[in-house]
């Protein structure tokens, strides 16, 4: 069992950065791949970014690509979006997700947070 609690949402305007922390709880947190996912007003929750148990294989949506970065500190049970570059389209709720295995684009994680919401100001 995995619980997580996202942080670090808030109000930005367009152009700025946020950086959103995932904490986990459970020492197996080394065992699960990571995900992060929003979901906007009215639309689909929509995949953001993934990353492997390890760290070193990470995934991300074309729409934030060399805009985001997800990482993770296994040593602190921890994982982070840093978000650069932020546009009206990002403003949504952000979800972080574990899952044991591989990572993946799909919505096929075992655990979710509650989520944050991020805000961005045009």
């Amino acid at each position: 069992q995995v619980q997580l609690v996202e942080s670090g949402g808030g109000l930005v305007q367009a152009g700025g950065s946020l950086r959103l922390s995932c904490a986990a709880s459970g020492r197996t947190f080394s065992s699960y791949a990571m995900g992060w996912f929003r979901q906007a007003p009215g639309k689909e929750r929509e995949f953001v970014a993934a990353i492997s148990k390890s760290g070193r294989t990470t995934y991300y949506a074309d729409s934030v690509k060399g805009r985001f970065t997800i990482s993770r500190d296994n040593a602190k049970i921890t994982g982070y979006l840093q978000m650069n570059s932020l546009s009206a389209e990002d403003t949504a709720v952000y979800y972080c997700a574990a899952k044991p295995g591989l990572p993946t684009t799909r919505g096929e994680y075992d655990y979710w947070g509650q989520g944050t919401q991020v805000t961005v100001s045009s």
